[in-house]
């Protein structure tokens, strides 16, 4: 069946949508050995999609899993800086399969991984409001810290959603938060707690829409379960 390219390329699990098309845009991928542009179409039954050279596979088994990041890796498939990456944790599952957004180094908590690009741009874009729930402990200004962090409603100029942000627990000199967002912009949450005189001292993310991270050790992974996969699904559309 003939479909535009950067769906093709989202199906075969090697990146979003919206990356593919950037993909397109940048002449790096081909059909049948030509250079495609975006809007182009193919039917991979017949014709031979590449990326940077290298042949898609449209028949893979689709897998679905979820980490416990640890701090310390970045979420990337491989580093040029020799950093470990969250991808080494996930090696065992014995397929290529790709993190669904991002935490950084610092960072830790529930991570997806994938080969299903579709869903992926479903876990990702921000149409889909797809909340991402972040326990934060944090120093600094905690008096009225949680409306403070709530009303920030612009970071470096650009407008984000407010988060929904909610007091869990405090003791001394710190507080541990509950922040929810949708959005995910770079670094988003440890830029909006700066923003309002916050230190971060620890970001674990522990929910995603209805999956939760649970009792998943730190460095640990497994698969996510039907009932969980359906529940993400039912998003896609």
């Amino acid at each position: 069946m003939t479909e535009r390219l950067q769906k093709l390329i989202a199906q075969s699990g090697l990146c979003s949508r919206r990356k593919a098309e950037e993909l397109l845009l940048a002449g790096r991928v081909t059909v049948d050995g030509a250079v495609a542009a975006l809007g182009d179409k193919a039917d991979p039954a017949v014709q031979t999609v590449a990326v940077d050279g290298k042949v898609l596979n449209f028949d893979e088994e689709k897998v679905y899993l979820m980490l416990h990041k640890p701090r310390g890796y970045v979420t990337t498939l491989c580093d040029e800086k020799g950093r470990r990456t969250a991808a080494e944790l996930v090696e065992a599952c014995g397929v290529r399969v790709y993190p669904v957004g991002r935490l950084d180094m610092d960072s830790e908590g529930l991570l997806l991984f994938t080969n299903d690009g579709d869903f992926m741009q479903t876990m990702t874009h921000p149409k889909h409001q797809v909340d991402k729930v972040y326990e934060v402990t944090v120093t600094g200004a905690l008096t009225g810290a949680e409306t403070r962090l709530a009303a920030v409603c612009e970071l470096d100029g650009e407008p984000i959603v407010p988060a929904q942000v909610t007091v869990l627990e405090r003791r001394g000199g710190q507080a541990l938060l509950q922040v929810v967002i949708h959005q995910g912009k770079n670094r988003q949450v440890r830029r909006m707690c700066a923003q309002v005189g916050l230190q971060v001292k620890r970001l674990r993310r522990v929910a995603e829409d209805s999956l939760l991270l649970g009792d998943l050790p730190a460095g640990k992974w497994r698969y996510l379960t039907k009932e969980e996969l359906h529940a993400l699904k039912g998003r896609e559309g």
